[in-house]
């Protein structure tokens, strides 16, 4: 059974979680621990002759030490590139927070030192008109790790995100700070500083931004022996 689980969300969509997902997973291969982890939900994703494929959930696979099929990684695999409640709709699919539990759970009973759950899009996500993506982490009662892109309003994106996890009644146990540009963020140390001293969650690293993303180049900016000590 998974030894800790984490789950990562982000101030928004496109802000690097599957990045700093495999990033974490890459350092933690590195001090020998053996990892797993699990997209429950991608959209836009291509037809392949295997079936439906993302390239994030493609990104965990690889970066995982465990070998476990796609169909584990990523269970609900949609192609169109839109909000995954609107997508299934138009797949005439149907999402419950109960459903990606039981895939999060079944990957939780495999032999491993660390599983990470990416989610999708930022914490109040919708699954359907009464659920969020943030009731699969409440089901699971496990800590968070929170995204933060580094750009204009990441402030408020960002303590607003660690307000409602814990308001949903879980840690956060870290967050990690991402620069989505080649160019850095006006006053980014101001900006940096401020939300050290005020997310209340200890910062895992910066990350700089990359031309073409490698998260096994980025092993020596996140810092992971909270989450793997603790």
């Amino acid at each position: 059974m998974a030894k800790k689980t984490y789950f990562v969300t982000g101030t928004d969509t496109g802000v690097g979680k599957t990045l700093i997902s495999a990033a974490i997973l890459h350092a933690a291969n590195k001090v020998g621990l053996r990892t797993l982890a699990i997209k429950p939900i991608a959209s836009g994703c291509e037809q392949t002759p295997e079936g439906l494929r993302n390239e994030d959930a493609l990104m965990l696979q690889h970066a995982m030490s465990e070998s476990v099929a796609y169909d584990q990684v990523n269970p609900v695999a949609m192609a169109p590139a839109i909000a995954p409640h609107v997508a299934a709709a138009q797949a005439n699919r149907q999402l419950s927070a109960q459903r990606l539990v039981g895939f999060c759970r079944g990957l939780q009973l495999r032999p491993a030192d660390l599983l990470i759950i990416e989610g999708a899009g930022g914490w109040r996500v919708p699954l359907n008109d009464r659920e969020t993506y943030a009731e699969v982490p409440r089901a699971l009662e496990v800590p968070v790790i929170l995204v933060v892109a580094l750009k204009l309003g990441c402030i408020n994106h960002a303590l607003l995100t660690a307000e409602a996890i814990r308001a949903d009644g879980l840690k956060l146990a870290g967050w990690v700070a991402n620069r989505p540009e080649s160019e850095a963020m006006a006053n980014e140390a101001e900006t940096l500083d401020y939300l050290i001293q005020h997310m209340g969650a200890p910062c895992l690293g910066v990350v700089p931004w990359q031309a073409s993303p490698d998260p096994a180049a980025l092993t020596g900016q996140i810092n992971i022996t909270s989450l793997i000590e603790n």
